[in-house]
């Protein structure tokens, strides 16, 4: 994999949001602390609630992550900072099925292989089993809110949420939970975001 060089003699994608690590004198106030299981890459975030959070039942997902459905939490590339092993990130375009770092693509650590973030254009997915959460309140920040491609689901989950059968909002509403239990999605303009 080449990268182009940046004026400071860094990696292109070192000096790149969501790569970039922010100095101390910076505006970047964290608020949680997440890691890979292995503990050689930390980040952390700065933003208190994420801008979405849903479980993705595509099958990409599924494979990736060994589990009937991934749960992912929507930032902004800017509310990551990587604090440690960062330079030990290893991209994975499955449209492609190479190791090159073409958006969107999944980012993993090098040594554990557990999934950081999928990379998108303007947004990444973090995973919140990554996240240590002080209480149960920041925790209930990062619920799920929906469930996406759940036509492509091995399992059913009766939880209330509504249930798209493709991209949240995109696509038909599957309707497989009391319908007194179904909460309104919220519509954010995910299109774009992953």
């Amino acid at each position: 994999m080449s990268y182009d060089q940046s004026s400071s003699g860094l990696p292109e994608w070192k000096t790149c949001a969501p790569y970039r690590i922010h100095e101390r004198d910076e505006d970047f106030e964290p608020i949680y602390t997440a890691n890979c299981h292995c503990g050689r890459v930390k980040y952390q975030l700065s933003r208190r609630e994420p801008l979405g959070s849903k479980l993705c039942h595509c099958m990409t997902c599924q494979t990736q992550h060994g589990a009937p459905f991934q749960w992912a939490a929507i930032f902004h590339k800017t509310d990551i900072n990587f604090t440690r092993g960062h330079d030990g990130l290893e991209w994975y375009d499955p449209s492609t099925n190479t190791l090159e770092h073409n958006l969107p693509c999944k980012v993993r650590c090098s040594h554990c292989h557990s999934p950081i973030m999928d990379e998108g254009r303007k947004m990444i997915l973090i995973f919140p089993s990554l996240v240590q959460f002080e209480t149960e309140d920041d925790k209930a920040k990062f619920r799920p809110r929906c469930h996406i491609f759940y036509g492509q689901r091995v399992m059913d989950i009766r939880d209330g949420l509504p249930k798209w059968s493709g991209m949240g909002g995109e696509s038909e509403l599957i309707e497989d939970s009391p319908a007194e239990e179904v909460h309104q999605p919220k519509v954010t303009g995910e299109r774009s975001q992953r």
